[in-house]
């Protein structure tokens, strides 16, 4: 009955080579009486069987010798049925703890598919296929419940929606985030990023349930119709980021022109003589200072300065912009404005300040005098400047989180470096079974009750149940 060689069928089992295991771990699942797999009617059994199964250990060679049974249906389900341990796969060579390094190897990890091969014939002594590193993802893809998923998304859903689009190879990647709860809500794949595909996706996360107070979103022409028509009683947030972005590059054009205008007057008069400077003329110009040339070259450098906030610029920083406004003055307005632009979006101010804030920069002569700085004001509309400052309408605890579209944006940076740079998966459905197992770990790790929370809740009833009982008096 079970007088086959032992190495053999080693080697047929397992692929391996004529050498024996290491270690040898006995499982026995072979009951008089087993359930029937499909209707659970049990059946008799008739015969038992060995075969080998290779598990994980470190440089070793590790195998399960199962003994399981061969068992009598008495359902019409089928003939005959056969059992197997609760970690083993029927028919598998490898058990589920080799599935679960491989899964770990690729999504905690980062590792590509051949990393994860030379890593585990490294470290244990397994020769995978790729075969089976792609049947790993693909079993595991297939276990998903996404419905429960959607079930605890809408449960834990802030009210508050962060939508944004990257692009994977020929595909474009929808992806909308909780940036108060911090998790994903949803994603879909598409093969065009217009308007079509994104009013399907955002019907879809109202057909699921979601009710969206507040949808951040970047400057982007799909979004404005869309979400008047889905979400109407939605607040609208522009992302700050994106439009300072945009104010920043048109006070950098400026400082370009100015600067460009400062090196064409240092390229002006007498020529400087051919050959080493003597020392009496380096003298002269230690004496005279750093000239146009020198300076111009100064601000071209340190220009990020008059873009940076004024509560990160560090001691040598400021000491830098300093001698830039000295080296060119014109450059103080528009540092002076980008002050005031910071100012503008402060999540400590009120709205009527923010309006407020907002109509004495429009009226200010000093920056209309500036070319670039009039088609910033222009690009500050009041539309426009009203869906910016949406944060401030909400609870004071959450604005920072709320005003802009960091959240979705981080995500997406990081599944697309993941695509491009490890990866490389271009066809579809790798794309969609990596991105619902990468986001499948995000959901575990943020609806995972955290140990703080249990022992809060816990001090919270133990709290409420004293003062529930009364005191009785002494006898």
């Amino acid at each position: 009955m079970v007088g086959v060689c032992t190495t053999k069928l080693y080697q047929k089992d397992a692929g391996m080579d004529a050498k024996a295991p290491d270690r040898v771990i006995p499982v026995r699942c072979a009951p008089q009486k087993a359930p029937c797999p499909t209707c659970g009617k049990r059946g008799r059994r008739k015969r038992t069987h060995q075969r080998d199964v290779r598990t994980i250990a470190y440089k070793e060679i590790a195998v399960l010798r199962i003994t399981y049974g061969e068992y009598e249906s008495r359902c019409a389900c089928c003939k005959s049925f056969r059992t197997h341990p609760d970690d083993v796969l029927p028919k598998a060579k490898y058990d589920n703890k080799v599935r679960a390094a491989v899964l770990e190897g690729i999504l905690e990890d980062q590792l590509n598919v051949e990393a994860v091969r030379r890593r585990m014939q490294r470290d244990f002594l397994l020769d995978l296929s790729t075969g089976f590193v792609y049947d790993c993802l693909h079993e595991a893809a297939r276990q998903l419940d996404l419905a429960e998923h959607r079930q605890q998304v809408r449960e834990r859903f802030s009210g508050v929606l962060c939508v944004d689009e990257v692009h994977l190879g020929k595909f474009t990647l929808l992806l909308a985030t909780d940036p108060i709860g911090d998790f994903p809500v949803a994603f879909a794949l598409v093969s065009a990023n217009d308007q079509e595909h994104m009013e399907r996706f955002l019907r879809n996360l109202q057909r699921h349930g979601l009710k969206a107070k507040v949808v951040v979103t970047d400057g982007s022409t799909l979004y404005p119709t869309l979400l008047a028509e889905i979400w109407p009683k939605a607040e609208h947030q522009l992302c700050v980021f994106h439009v300072l972005q945009d104010l920043n590059k048109l006070i950098l054009d400026a400082v370009r022109r100015l600067r460009t205008k400062l090196a064409r007057q240092g390229r002006k008069g007498r020529r400087r003589q051919r050959g080493r400077p003597t020392k009496a003329a380096k003298r002269r110009r230690a004496k005279r200072g750093k000239s146009l040339q020198e300076k111009s070259k100064f601000v071209f450098k340190h220009r990020h300065l008059l873009v940076k906030r004024r509560e990160n610029l560090s001691e040598s920083e400021n000491q830098n912009l300093k001698t830039l406004l000295e080296y060119l003055p014109a450059l103080r307005s528009l540092r002076q404005f980008t002050d005031k632009l910071h100012r503008l979006f402060e999540p400590a101010q009120s709205e009527h300040q923010a309006w407020c804030r907002w109509r004495a920069l429009q009226r200010s002569v000093e920056f209309k005098a500036i070319p670039e700085l009039v088609k910033a004001l222009e690009s500050l509309e009041e539309k426009k400047f009203a869906k910016m400052i949406a944060f401030l309408r909400g609870p004071a605890r959450r604005r920072r989180l709320v005003r802009t579209n960091n959240h979705v944006e981080r995500c997406n940076r990081k599944l697309r470096y993941w695509e491009k740079v490890r990866y490389k998966w271009r066809r579809r459905r790798t794309l969609v079974r990596f991105i619902v197992l990468a986001l499948d770990r995000w959901w575990q790790e943020a609806f995972a009750p955290t140990p703080t929370r249990e022992c809060s809740a816990r001090q919270k009833t133990t709290h409420r149940k004293r003062k529930a009982v009364p005191k009785t008096k002494a006898a």
